[in-house]
């Protein structure tokens, strides 16, 4: 029987170096989120049964949780850690994770190393198109001590990543670099509605710089180039209608390309949250 996830930062472990760093990651955000974290192996039969005995590579998964369990344990000691072995393929575990999980994290598998890569059936892009909750996207290296990154672009969606994005700049003691971009050729018609909008969760975060810009360009580009300097990057899966199997062109182009971590919002509604009762919109 899989352990249950309510709340929890689950974060899929790999053999990976590089996953290793997601792991701490996650960490971090369980602890900044005051949740506990839950290490997810997927382990392949099919590859252990190749083998001469199936007890060797399923020693090596219980290793390989123990080792992100120390990982956990050195950035965030006090983050209640719990770990599992899963059959089956390591997407679909996540996903049944995600319905239960206040957030779901995993690794790029080198995306954003590679800037010709557009991998459509990546797990990092599936999980996120797919997840019923929040979903971090690690890197292999640890991001800067910088602000907290949002685009902004009037949605209900986008509204909601805004306040996610206030919630994670104040836990992490953080800036808020909120932005807007604008598509060259189209008019401003409505210039207020950056400041209006940061205004409104401004208000529930008295202790949170927030920096606005409204910029032209194309706003995928021009929120990776800001994502350089962040220490996380938040986004709504889909400006409109952000149903489950679908991502936007901006959220694809910085899980493929920005060298932050990013969050990709969903599963959570203006009035509350679909799922797990993780966060409420002011």
């Amino acid at each position: 029987m899989a352990t249950p996830t309510n709340d929890a930062v689950v974060v899929g472990v790999g053999g990976s170096e590089e996953n290793l760093q997601v792991v701490r990651v996650a960490a971090r955000e369980a602890a900044a989120h005051d949740r506990p974290l839950h290490l997810l192996h997927a382990f392949d039969w099919t590859a252990a049964l190749k083998e001469p005995s199936v007890a060797g590579p399923r020693d090596a998964a219980e290793e390989l949780l123990k080792r992100a369990e120390r990982a956990a344990a050195e950035v965030a000691p006090a983050v209640p850690v719990q770990g599992e072995i899963v059959e089956g393929s390591a997407v679909e575990a996540l996903l049944r994770a995600a319905e239960s999980a206040y957030l779901v994290a995993l690794g790029d598998g080198g995306m954003a190393t590679c800037p010709t890569c557009v991998p459509s059936d990546a797990p990092a892009v599936q999980v996120a198109a797919r997840a019923g909750c929040p979903v971090l996207v690690g890197r292999a290296g640890p991001p800067p001590q910088g602000p907290v990154l949002v685009g902004v672009d009037g949605s209900e969606a986008g509204d909601t990543a805004l306040g996610y994005a206030f919630d994670c700049a104040d836990r992490r003691e953080a800036r808020l670099l909120a932005i807007r971009v604008i598509e060259p050729g189209r008019a401003d018609d409505n210039g207020d509605l950056l400041a209006e909008a940061v205004s409104r969760y401004a208000a529930q975060h008295a202790t949170v710089a927030a920096e606005c810009h409204t910029v032209r360009g194309d706003p995928g580009n021009v929120l990776v180039e800001q994502s350089r300097s962040a220490q996380l990057a938040v986004v709504a899966a889909r400006g409109e209608e952000p149903l489950r199997g679908m991502l936007g062109a901006v959220s694809q182009t910085l899980l493929y390309h920005s060298p932050a971590p990013v969050i990709v919002v969903r599963g959570l509604g203006s009035g509350g949250v679909a799922g797990s009762g993780s966060w409420t919109a002011p």
